[in-house]
């Protein structure tokens, strides 16, 4: 990339193992995102404290702290990226990386450095391990000699199936000289006390700094005791309970539903928390808009002014979402996202849509689209290929909806149905004004191109399915469910919810469209059948793939022209199933994506150069094909 150094196959280390991602060192920092999607770190570099290179088995690990007590391990450096990384960091940060060395002697007697907020256990002036008091829980003295550490128990470590640190015992003879004691107070227990005082195990860690009762919380479903503690928040729930180290929290969203008395606070976790065999990648909380509380903190008034010093208050009153969501933000360092600048015709922030059968509400946010409440499902600008306008699924003259597809680089799709026609410019506007791409039916990117689209003759015309819909559901449709949690309903999760890493929903949904496109001929029609099968008064038969149907009736129409990726699937395809007998289409799909993502804007290039010259191929033909000879004489007249 044109500003800083790229590298792939860079992992970031935690209690429950590493994580594989790409890093960019640049000119303002150190920006690492996870390889599947999700969790992203990016650290100033007005913020980094000290950079410290280690050579540890078969790789080199660079650790970076920062000024606010955080502390990141990356691993995967060959030896020639520690010589460009360390010049890198020299011209750009000001800063010379240290040097540190590691213990392999297998001996397990040394001396304890506690700094800020790590503890480094060292052998003989050489690191062997080192832990951080932020993930301690409790400490205990047992005896006269020996200390005992407990860890957090992380509900999002769980949730990837790997072993996680759960406690460490310390033993520190009367004749330490590091810890000076007296008769009433061995090493031990100043060692111990030292640890309490760094790591704020005490009141901040047992006692809930602020809790938040009887909150509904959408997925996982029930209603819970929300307590914000030290270093991390817990859901307490009849049937469930859940511990979230702050270090998990990806990101804050407070979106309000549009004219209704609730808003959604939506904390984004990476890994996420598990229940059962269900993940829950979002915790989307519903809170009631004009219920006004007051909170005073429990928290030490030195680590107020110090820590937390222009993060925190000492007491909060307003409405129960803002203060909810800035006390959690001053605790976790995670940053909030709200609406933009998308209004709707309603003037909300939001258009009704449904997805998977489930009945919601899409948020056009500034970086991102956002389906909720279930399953709830972020999709980032940067991860769309592009966007189609469809006919509404039951198809007919009555265009009173809309449906939205979203595909990814990676070949999967998004089909948002039951879209209110007269949300469509405002949707467009924001699309486009975002400078993503619009592929309509016939492939035009113009305004009216798409709107002929949607284009409905007889606006007064009746549609008899969705007539038919609304009278088996009572009459009229209802707005938005705001019975989505009913207290004495089961607590049990959706089994639905999307994650950003697991894209299995996403898959699912792509090949629930393709037997309807072959079965649609053949479907009864008789009542009971599926909203997807509709006859328009054409005789057309309607499916969710409305657009490949309006290819078929003209042979003759130019061919669409090819994305860079499109082009570098078709090349490497092949051998993908040729490296992998027996994979699966959806595998197939998943595998190239990762590694498009994974290439160099130089390694695409080739690719980019064929979409690029293809597209004018496209754009030729397509002017040809919409200007017959009436126009080649207008334009010999003018010439």
């Amino acid at each position: 990339m044109a500003d800083g150094i790229l590298l792939n196959g860079i992992s970031l280390g935690g209690r429950g193992g590493t994580n594989p991602g790409q890093m960019r060192v640049h000119s303002g920092g150190i920006l690492w995102k996870k390889q599947e999607g999700g969790k992203a770190v990016e650290v100033d570099k007005a913020d980094i404290m000290k950079l410290t290179w280690m050579k540890v088995p078969r790789t080199n690990q660079l650790s970076v702290r920062t000024k606010d007590g955080l502390y990141y391990k990356f691993t995967g450096f060959r030896d020639q990226d520690v010589t460009t990384l360390t010049n890198s960091f020299q011209n750009s940060f000001g800063i010379s990386p240290e040097e540190k060395q590691l213990s392999v002697s297998g001996r397990n007697w040394g001396e304890v450095d506690l700094s800020g907020n790590m503890l480094t256990f060292l052998v003989g002036q050489k690191q062997a391990f080192e832990v951080s008091l932020a993930d301690v829980s409790q400490t205990q003295l047992q005896g006269k000699n020996d200390v005992m550490l407990e860890f957090h128990v992380d509900d999002t470590t769980g949730a990837n199936e790997k072993d996680s640190l759960m406690e460490m015992s310390f033993h520190i003879p009367n004749s330490n000289t590091q810890f000076v004691g007296d008769e009433s107070r061995p090493p031990a227990q100043v060692f111990r006390d030292k640890i309490m005082s760094m790591a704020d195990v005490g009141a901040g860690a047992e006692e809930a700094v602020v809790s938040f009762d009887g909150i509904a919380i959408l997925t996982p479903r029930g209603r819970y005791i929300v307590e914000l503690h030290i270093s991390f928040l817990r859901l307490l729930g009849q049937a469930n309970d859940f511990k979230i180290q702050y270090s998990s929290v990806v990101r804050l969203f407070l979106l309000p539903k549009s004219n209704q008395p609730h808003t959604f606070v939506v904390v984004t976790l990476d890994p996420p928390i598990r229940k059962g065999q269900t993940l829950y990648p979002h915790i989307v909380l519903q809170f009631e808009t004009d219920t006004v509380v007051e909170r005073a903190l429990a928290i030490n008034e030195d680590l107020l002014t110090t820590k937390y010093k222009d993060r925190l208050e000492p007491s909060y009153k307003g409405l129960i979402h803002e203060v909810f969501t800035m006390i959690l933000r001053g605790l976790s360092g995670a940053k909030v996202t709200r609406p933009g600048k998308f209004r709707s015709c309603q003037d909300g922030y939001a258009v009704k849509s449904s997805l998977k059968a489930e009945d919601g509400v899409l948020y056009p946010l500034e970086k991102s689209f956002f389906f909720l409440p279930k399953p709830p499902t972020l999709i980032l600008h940067e991860e769309i290929d592009y966007v189609e306008f469809e006919r509404h699924a039951a198809g007919g003259s009555n265009m009173q909806y809309f449906d939205l597809l979203i595909r990814l680089k990676t070949e999967q799709e998004h089909l948002f149905r039951n879209i209110q026609r007269n949300e469509y410019h405002n949707l467009f506007d924001f699309i486009s004004g975002k400078g993503l791409k619009i592929m309509n039916l016939g492939g035009v990117q113009a305004t009216d191109g798409v709107a002929a689209v949607l284009q409905n003759d007889d606006d007064d015309a009746v549609d008899p399915h969705l007539e038919r819909i609304k009278n088996e559901a009572g009459g009229d449709e209802s707005d938005e469910e705001d019975e989505d949690f009913v207290a004495d309903k089961d607590d049990g999760g959706s089994p639905t919810d999307d994650s950003e890493e697991e894209e299995s929903d996403a898959i699912e949904s792509g090949n629930e469209e393709k037997p309807a496109k072959k079965e649609s001929k053949k479907e009864p029609s008789g009542p009971k059948a599926s909203s997807s099968r509709k006859k328009s008064k054409d005789g057309d038969e309607g499916s969710s793939k409305r657009r490949k149907q309006k290819k078929k009736k003209d042979p003759n129409a130019p061919k669409k022209a090819l994305s860079g990726f499109m082009f570098f699937s078709n090349m490497e395809r092949e051998k993908l199933k040729k490296a992998n007998p027996g994979i699966s289409f959806t595998d197939v799909g998943r595998l190239l994506g990762d590694k498009w993502r994974n290439m160099t804007a130089e390694e695409k290039e080739p690719y980019e150069d064929k979409a690029r010259a293809d597209k004018k191929r496209y754009k030729d033909e397509l002017d040809g094909y919409k200007n017959p000879q009436p126009m080649d004489e207008d334009e010999s007249e003018n010439a």
